[in-house]
């Protein structure tokens, strides 16, 4: 499945404004909103913290970077071109969880 295919059965995030991603202590790691360039991305990540309690966990990282399909392997040939990616990449090879709290629309 590409990722075009992916973000159709994941659950819809027109009800989220933005989502922020906190470690362990509460510190905000990143915010990704609901708009176009980030919209994927926070579909990736809604879908897999539901999935997940709540949390990205390395395995959840895991998945999300096999729901990017294609673009995992472009973020992986040209580190920082795919933000959203790389955290993910990082988050795979480590043992931390990160929460992920939503902002309704």
């Amino acid at each position: 499945m590409n990722f075009a295919e992916r973000l159709q059965s994941l659950p819809s995030v027109a009800h989220l404004a933005s989502v922020d991603l906190l470690d362990a202590s509460g510190a905000l790691v990143a915010s990704i909103h609901n708009q176009p360039g980030q919209a994927g991305s926070l579909a990736v990540y809604w879908a897999l913290a539901k999935q997940h309690g709540g949390t990205i966990t390395p395995e959840a990282a895991a998945l999300g970077l096999q729901w990017y399909a294609e673009h995992t392997a472009d973020a992986l040939a040209h580190p920082g071109k795919h933000p959203n990616i790389d955290r993910l990449v990082e988050w795979s090879r480590g043992t931390a969880s990160f929460l992920v709290r939503p902002h309704n629309a």
